[in-house]
C-alpha cells in the first residue's frame, strides 16, 4: 500500500470513533485525503468478515469454526479514488457489505473475541509507520490507544437513521423507523459487549455532528490535527 508524503504536518495517527451511522467512514476518508494519509476503514473489515461468515453458513456462536476460518483468512484493504475495497481471500467483498443483512449481524460477529483479536492485530500493523486515519468503535480505546489525535463523532439516533436512509433508499426497501430501531439496537449491542465495547476515550475530543454537514466536520478535524502538529493542544 503506497503512502503519500505530506508537507503540511509530521505524520501522526488519527483515531475516529463513534456509533453506527455517525458518518465516520466518509469523514475519515476525506480527512485522510486532506492530510495525504492512509485511510483504514475498520468497520468495512468487520462487515466483510460478517458477509463471508454468513455466506459460508458459519454462525457467530460456532466458535471453533469461526476461529479456524478467521485464522486462515487473508484480508486486504485496497485504496481507490472515492472508496476503499475490502478483499477476503482475493475476493472483493465491498459490493456486499452494506446490505441490511450484514448490518443486522455485524455486531454479533464483532463481539467474537478471535475476530476482534485478528482484525485489531492487522489494524495495528497498518498504523505502525504513522500517517493513518482509522475509524471504528474501539480505535482510540483499544486498537490505537496511543494515537496522537482521537475524535469521538456522534449524532442523534434520528439524524444517523436519516443519513443511512438517504444512503439506502434507492438500493433497498427500508423505512426510516426501521433504521432508527436498527441503529438504536446496534448502539445497545456495541456499548454492552464484553470485548472492546463502544465508549469514548478519556483523551478524545467529542464532536456532535447532528447539525453539521460533512465538509464542516472534515474541516474541523483537519484543523485539529494541524493544531496538534504545531504543538497546540486545543479542544474543539
Amino acid at each position: 500500500m503506497a503512502r503519500q508524503g505530506t508537507h503540511t504536518l509530521d505524520r501522526i495517527n488519527v483515531a475516529i470513533d463513534g456509533p453506527a451511522g455517525a458518518g465516520k467512514s466518509t469523514v475519515a476518508r476525506m480527512v485522510a485525503q486532506e492530510l495525504s494519509y492512509i485511510y483504514v476503514d475498520t468497520g468495512a473489515m468487520y462487515r466483510a468478515v460478517t458477509w463471508y461468515m454468513l455466506r459460508e453458513g458459519i454462525k457467530p456462536e460456532d466458535h471453533d469454526n469461526v476461529l479456524q476460518t478467521v485464522r486462515n483468512m487473508v484480508i486486504e484493504l485496497i485504496p481507490g479514488k472515492d472508496t476503499q475495497s475490502v478483499m477476503i481471500n482475493g475476493e472483493d467483498a465491498t459490493p456486499h457489505i452494506r446490505t441490511l443483512q450484514v448490518s443486522g449481524m455485524v455486531s454479533q460477529y464483532a463481539k467474537v473475541e478471535c475476530i476482534r483479536t485478528r482484525l485489531s492485530q492487522l489494524q495495528r500493523e497498518m498504523a505502525l509507520a504513522k500517517g493513518v486515519v482509522m475509524d471504528g468503535r474501539d480505535i482510540g480505546t483499544t486498537v490505537l490507544p496511543d494515537a496522537e489525535v482521537k475524535i469521538f463523532m456522534t449524532a442523534t439516533v434520528e439524524e444517523r437513521a436519516l443519513r443511512r436512509y438517504k444512503e439506502l433508499k434507492d438500493k433497498e426497501q427500508v423505512s426510516l423507523k426501521q433504521l432508527e430501531n436498527d441503529i438504536a439496537q446496534r448502539d445497545f449491542l456495541d456499548q454492552n459487549r464484553e470485548i472492546s465495547p463502544l465508549r469514548r476515550a478519556e483523551d478524545s475530543v467529542l464532536l456532535d455532528t447532528t447539525s453539521m454537514d460533512i465538509l464542516q466536520v472534515v474541516e474541523t478535524i483537519v484543523s485539529h490535527c494541524r493544531s496538534y502538529a504545531r504543538g497546540e493542544r486545543n479542544h474543539l
